[in-house]
């Protein structure tokens, strides 16, 4: 992800709708040559019709031949288990194998079928968290879509086993905010928040969707609190940079984004703000 893109997705929150996923607080990494998953299947479902089996079908026909035999192999081992009890390990040999041929959307499914069979808080938790990074960074909206609520399923079953998995609480309301379900996402971080004030995940989001609702006090509140507890997070000093410079007062926005540049020390970073800054 490169660097412009968590100035584009504050700067384009005032007019969110539909699909959000919250973008990570940590700084940004040059992406890598290879795209970290096929998506050509999903571009040619309709987003009407998507479900794992239509995946499923679509993506099997883009494998090559010795992907296609190792596919079959692992899914031979589970189709011999008649103890559907016992399947957890052959169903994660399965999501293995689609996830060393990178198709991830698949392997997720099967590492979150293999974790609800194990009845695992931590096969759970893995399985939802690749279902949300994938989500964070998919450009079909189908499949962005199918992949929240599969993180969503997880995150759920997390909770039900470990009620006080805070990450797995704060990661379940962003996925309600990402798939449309924002009210809930944001009602379940206001009542979370209240019990961890410092949490920073949930008060970038909660500052976030405060930019979103016009709440500019609130989301400057929300981005202060971080930034009292890490000075450095970048994610919060662009918030509340895009709050002042929705309030009108843009010498702030400003002194707060040259402050990030420093913060980075990227030359790349620091030419995508300037470019941002002329936009005022």
């Amino acid at each position: 992800m490169r660097p412009i893109h968590y100035i584009a997705v504050i700067a384009a929150l005032a007019l969110t709708v539909g699909l959000y996923f919250g973008v990570k607080t940590t700084p940004p990494k040059k992406p890598k040559a290879q795209q970290p998953m096929n998506e050509a299947a999903a571009h040619a479902i309709p987003h009407t019709i998507l479900s794992f089996d239509s995946l499923l079908t679509a993506t099997k026909k883009t494998l090559p031949a010795h992907a296609k035999e190792e596919v079959a192999t692992a899914e031979k081992a589970i189709a011999d288990i008649a103890d559907s009890s016992k399947m957890s390990p052959a169903l994660e040999r399965l999501a293995q194998v689609w996830q060393e041929h990178r198709e991830y959307p698949i392997a997720a499914y099967y590492y979150l079928v293999s974790g609800k069979l194990a009845n695992s808080e931590k096969k759970l938790n893995f399985a939802a968290q690749l279902f949300l990074d994938l989500a964070r960074r998919s450009s079909s909206e189908a499949l962005q879509a199918w992949e929240g609520q599969m993180a969503i399923d997880g995150f759920k079953g997390v909770l039900a086993l470990n009620p006080e998995n805070d990450t797995a609480t704060v990661n379940l309301a962003e996925c309600y905010i990402g798939v449309g379900e924002t009210m809930q996402g944001v009602m379940m971080l206001r009542d979370f928040s209240q019990k961890r004030p410092e949490n920073i995940p949930a008060n970038l989001i909660l500052g976030q969707q405060g930019i979103v609702s016009g709440q500019l006090d609130k989301a400057a509140d929300r981005f202060q609190k971080v930034l009292a507890q890490d000075a450095h997070n970048i994610e919060a000093m662009l918030g509340l940079a895009e709050v002042y410079k929705n309030k009108g007062e843009k010498a702030k926005a400003v002194e707060i984004l040259e402050r990030a540049k420093k913060t980075m020390d990227n030359p790349e970073f620091s030419k995508d703000i300037d470019n941002y800054i002329k936009t005022f």
